[in-house]
């Protein structure tokens, strides 16, 4: 099915817009917690408001981040008229939904890792997909108890399953984009884990962290 350029545009720019608004932000302002921004690895994500200690901050912010991305593909199948596993506008709008969570529009382009609105595009996009790609990151986390090495560990898995699922079709080829910005952004994170200065998960963090960690 062909899609018109305009719609193609609608869509991509509303889910830019979508995966823009930062939960880790909101949340914390709702609980009166500092900007997540200011604190221990600097990044807005959950990861990072668990460090506040308010496990349900943290919660409300891992699946507000999640929702958005699985929001962003259901809401472009649903005005678009096509599918995840044929063309290439849904799983575009997945992309658009998690490159607005790392450069969001409204603040200031200074977004989080992805981890979270990964998950949700890749079970929006596909519900095996997802789940393969979120069993990993859980298994990583639990044993070795580092987020950035169970997220890096997913973003290598989650393009070997779109393949196995799809083939040599786009949702493939973007789900590989995808990872390859999550690999991206999580560069200090590598280097931290090499050094054997990366935070585990539910750490406090230390005094003097959020400036040296950034």
């Amino acid at each position: 099915m062909q899609v018109p350029l305009p719609t193609v545009l609608v869509v991509v720019a509303a889910a830019y817009l979508l995966g823009s608004i930062s939960f880790a932000i909101v949340v914390s302002r709702v609980f009166a917690l500092p900007d997540p921004r200011s604190y221990g690895s600097g990044n807005p994500g959950a990861t990072n408001v668990l460090r506040t200690g308010r496990k349900m901050a943290a919660a409300a912010t891992l699946l507000g981040d999640a929702a958005k991305g699985w929001l962003a593909v259901w809401l472009a199948a649903r005005y678009s008229g096509t599918s995840a596993s044929f063309g290439l506008l849904v799983p575009l709008a997945g992309l658009a939904a998690f490159v607005g969570h790392l450069f969001p529009a409204y603040h200031r382009f200074r977004g989080g890792k992805g981890v979270a609105t990964a998950g949700g595009v890749l079970l929006g996009l596909n519900v095996w997909l997802g789940a393969a790609t979120i069993a990993t990151w859980v298994v990583v986390a639990a044993v070795f108890r580092y987020s950035s090495l169970a997220a890096l560990a997913a973003a290598l898995f989650a393009p070997l399953y779109a393949f196995w699922l799809f083939g040599a079709r786009p949702v493939a080829a973007v789900v590989l984009v995808l990872a390859a910005l999550l690999v991206w952004r999580h560069k200090t994170n590598i280097l931290r884990l090499v050094a054997g200065e990366e935070g585990r998960i539910g750490a406090k963090p230390k005094s003097g962290e959020a400036a040296s960690s950034r």
